[in-house]
């Protein structure tokens, strides 16, 4: 039987970010994608110029109907836009017999803020605890663990805070660090592995952080 897996995230008309992405990626590891949408974006590879969250219980009843029909064997969460969507959202999780990885996702590479500063309390309150693994880059480890998180050490101080709100599992990315890029895994019992690259110079990072998390949740699929 094909595994199945479920995106919970926003939309991106140009395919390079979002639940596109998601299904994207789902399909390259031979996995069956289902998609809720949160929110629409108006975007392209050079900027965002609009986004509009969709009214919560439409997300909710997109989740009862994909799970009651064709239930994942794993989930991801990105982009929800509000605090009713993050709220909602993770009533609908405490339901889930399946992990669940939540990329935070907070703004956009280009700077347009996909969250409120409520949604991001509701987050942390509501929505890490239930995460089998948290993805955060550096800018939004930092906002969630309220210092910032510049440089190895601090990734770790980042990943003990958010672990003790709850979060099973939390891979800190350091895309954005200085040299070689390093990300660093959290585990539950205080384990940490370290993974470094030479960095690539490129200016095409559109979605990375949405096609990094979705083949972890293919893979737990």
């Amino acid at each position: 039987m094909t595994p199945v897996a479920l995106t919970i995230a926003g939309s991106d008309p140009s395919g390079g970010a979002g639940l596109q992405a998601d299904l994207k990626t789902f399909h390259r590891f031979g996995v069956y994608g289902e998609a809720v949408v949160t929110l629409i974006t108006v975007q392209n590879t050079r900027g965002v110029t609009r986004v509009e969250t969709l009214a919560p219980d439409l997300v909710v009843e997109q989740i009862q109907a994909v799970i009651d029909d064709i239930p994942p064997q794993a989930a991801k969460i990105g982009a929800l836009g509000s605090r009713e969507v993050v709220e909602a959202v993770a009533r609908e999780a405490q339901r889930f017999s399946f992990p669940l990885v939540v990329d935070p996702v907070m703004i956009s590479k280009h700077g347009t803020r996909l969250i409120d500063l409520d949604a991001t309390r509701a987050l942390v309150e509501r929505l890490i605890p239930r995460a089998f693994l948290l993805t955060p880059n550096l800018e939004e480890a930092a906002a969630l663990a309220g210092f910032p998180v510049e440089d190895r050490e601090a990734m770790a101080r980042a990943a003990e805070k958010l672990a003790s709100l709850g979060a099973a599992n939390i891979l800190v990315k350091g895309g954005h660090l200085r040299g070689d890029a390093l990300d660093l895994l959290y585990l539950s019992g205080g384990e940490i592995r370290e993974y470094t690259a030479p960095r690539i110079q490129t200016h095409h990072t559109h979605g990375s952080g949405c096609t990094y998390s979705a083949p972890i949740t293919a893979e737990l699929a």
